[in-house]
């Protein structure tokens, strides 16, 4: 969707629609903001991509002559950056997808229709997003204060400047007030867990999010401690479970030479809902819902399949909303299923059963059985093994260990602030190999 400069800078944008099976694919919208590249070159992208589709070698950047294209898809469209430099290609897709993220936030879904519905807004938004190749302001809820959905521009937005040059704080505005002041503190992690067919873990790491949802009047100060093992070393302190954070990533209100410095986490928050932080925890996970499966395949005949679920997560916990999903042969039919608990749900377009149980107490066992029928004639197709996943939900539940120890509040006012915390474990990519 847009063309790349030097290392910071990018040229053209572009949104293209590619419906699934027609072929007389248009270039929806496009934004060229250095005019390096010739806007004639991404009529060469989509026969190139399916070119690379057909020979089997799709990879994110598509070549020809000295243009490179940098593309993503998102629902039933192409965001494709042209460049003809040795441009940095981790920025450029930052940027498009903080498109999505922008777009999505604006017209609630990101597809041909929005685009054509709202060209005069689309277009506005990409001049803001970008200057003359340079990623500008990119906060969805400051471009929403005067880039409105009719497309007319507020009297507020004239009097902005760019935040380098006033050192405001570009993401939160002035003036805000709420008659209760509240943040919420969500604590999100995502266990992937691979498990191969003997039973034994092959891999497994934590992926977290700390999220908010600040309803904050002023421009409050926040400093937010947890049981961070690097910040207990340093002050002298191991008391109770700490954790070791990796691959820690910020929201940029957050202070970074605070945070190597000492370790605390002071920032100035946005408004409403946000990302705090996301960080990854390498380390031996126990799978939290453990599956035995044997898969019986009787040839010309019938599949027997025979499912066992245990809760290996304290009995005080309850997973929510679970669902094992298990793989079936192709041209199974016939499918009749016995559960302890919970609903089976044969999904043909997916060649699975789906083990639904809205509630699985810790330390309980759940068994499922399944019998399909397979056709006469033997189908010759060699069929891969794909596993078994599972996913679920557990509040008030951290595999880690992470605590929110404080959230200080403070704001020249001197109001008093309320912060709440929750914590939830959820299944990320978690899959467990079966031996048929």
């Amino acid at each position: 969707m847009g063309t790349a400069g030097g290392q910071g800078e990018y040229s053209p944008v572009r949104l293209l629609n590619r419906a699934p099976t027609v072929l007389n694919d248009k270039v929806l919208i496009c934004r060229n903001y250095k005019g390096d590249v010739d806007m004639a070159e991404i009529d060469r992208f989509l026969p190139l991509l399916m070119q690379h589709e057909e020979e089997g070698l799709l990879c994110p950047v598509l070549s020809h002559g000295k243009v490179h294209f940098m593309w993503i898809k998102h629902s039933n469209l192409y965001l494709v950056s042209t460049t003809n430099k040795n441009s940095n290609a981790s920025l450029v897709y930052s940027f498009l997808y903080k498109i999505v993220e922008v777009f999505t936030e604006y017209f609630k879904e990101l597809e041909e229709e929005s685009i054509q519905d709202n060209f005069v807004v689309v277009y506005e938004l990409l001049d803001e997003l970008m200057d003359f190749g340079f990623p500008q302001t990119t906060d969805s809820k400051i471009l929403q204060e005067y880039i409105t959905q009719e497309g007319a521009k507020l009297e507020v937005g004239k009097s902005k400047v760019p935040t380098t040059v006033t050192n405001a704080v570009s993401w939160r505005s002035e003036g805000i007030k709420y008659k209760k002041n509240e943040v919420f503190i969500d604590v999100i992690e995502s266990i992937n867990v691979l498990v191969n067919a003997n039973g034994s873990v092959m891999s497994s790491d934590i992926v977290g999010s700390i999220k908010l949802k600040t309803m904050l009047s002023g421009m409050p100060e926040l400093r937010l401690g947890l049981n961070d093992r690097v910040l207990f070393g340093l002050t002298g302190r191991d008391k109770g479970k700490t954790v070791v954070m990796e691959d820690v990533k910020f929201h940029q209100c957050v202070r970074l030479s605070r945070f190597d410095s000492d370790r605390t986490i002071s920032f100035i928050p946005p408004d409403g809902e946000s990302e705090l932080m996301s960080y990854r925890i390498n380390t031996h996970v126990k799978p939290l819902i453990w599956i035995e499966s044997v898969i019986e395949k009787f040839s010309h005949s019938r599949v027997e399949i025979m499912v066992k679920a245990k809760g290996q997560f304290k009995k005080q916990s309850v997973a929510n909303n679970v669902e094992v999903r298990v793989p079936v042969p192709s041209d199974a039919d016939s499918p009749k299923f016995k559960t302890s608990t919970g609903q089976a749900k044969y999904v043909p377009e997916k060649n699975m059963v789906v083990w639904t149980i809205k509630s699985f107490p810790g330390g309980k066992e759940f068994l499922m059985r399944a019998h399909f029928g397979l056709p006469s004639v033997e189908n010759n197709e060699l069929e891969g093994k794909p596993p078994v996943t599972v996913k679920f939900e557990i509040p008030y539940f951290t595999v880690s260990g992470i605590q929110v120890r404080y959230m200080k509040i403070i704001e020249k006012s001197g109001y008093q602030a309320l912060p709440w915390v929750r914590y939830i474990t959820q299944s990320g990519d978690y899959q467990l190999r079966t031996n048929v």
